[in-house]
């Protein structure tokens, strides 16, 4: 049987505390590197000249952005209304277009959705293009605006004087980028991957 000396129990305790110490610098430079990332891209403020890609989607340079708690018809999709189809993704993207009327918008980000969007809640010129798109019943609530919803619904706007199908249940039947309310193991990978610069 080995008997550990009083010297060897404090050199493996010099040893052990020097362990401690660089493992809890690396672990405060690790949790520092990530608050400044987090700072960085959670509330991110996000301005300019942006291009609309469809109802619920904008484009600042080569950064992409989804409105947050709307989901608008997919370009491809139609709908009825008085007894006739019509392209309602289209139309949704033309008041999109509309609303911004050229004008630089200011979007306040909140997170970034599975496919590496930033997700925001922007203003045009005074409006707020995420509640007017669901009020003007050219996209529907998906997880906020309800109310506004509610009072498209009451007025027949948009969608709502004809018949359509939500799109989330047309992008099941015809293809086209699977959405979630924004949550989810897929967005919190996105989120990392962006998080580490991936």
């Amino acid at each position: 049987m080995k008997f550990r000396t009083r010297s060897g129990y404090r050199r493996r305790s010099r040893w052990r505390k020097f362990l401690d110490v660089c493992i809890a610098v690396m672990v405060f430079a690790g949790v520092a590197f990530l608050v400044a990332r987090l700072e960085r891209l959670a509330g991110d403020d996000i301005s300019g000249l942006a291009r609309v890609v469809d109802g619920d989607s904008l484009a600042i340079g080569g950064r992409r952005l989804r409105l947050k708690g709307i989901d608008a018809p997919e370009l491809k999709q139609r709908c009825h209304r008085h007894g006739f189809e019509y392209g309602c993704g289209v139309e949704s993207a033309s008041y999109l277009r509309g609303l911004l009327g050229g004008q630089a918008v200011r979007c306040k980000g909140e997170g970034i959705d599975r496919y590496g969007r930033d997700l925001v809640r922007c203003m045009a010129g005074g409006v707020d293009l995420n509640e007017t798109m669901v009020r003007s019943g050219h996209a529907i609530a998906f997880g906020d605006y309800v109310r506004a919803e509610a009072a498209a619904k009451s007025d027949e706007a948009g969608l709502w004087a004809g018949e359509f199908q939500a799109p989330k249940e047309w992008r099941v039947v015809h293809g086209g980028p699977s959405e979630d309310f924004h949550t989810g193991l897929t967005a919190l990978v996105a989120f990392l991957r962006r998080l580490v610069g991936v």
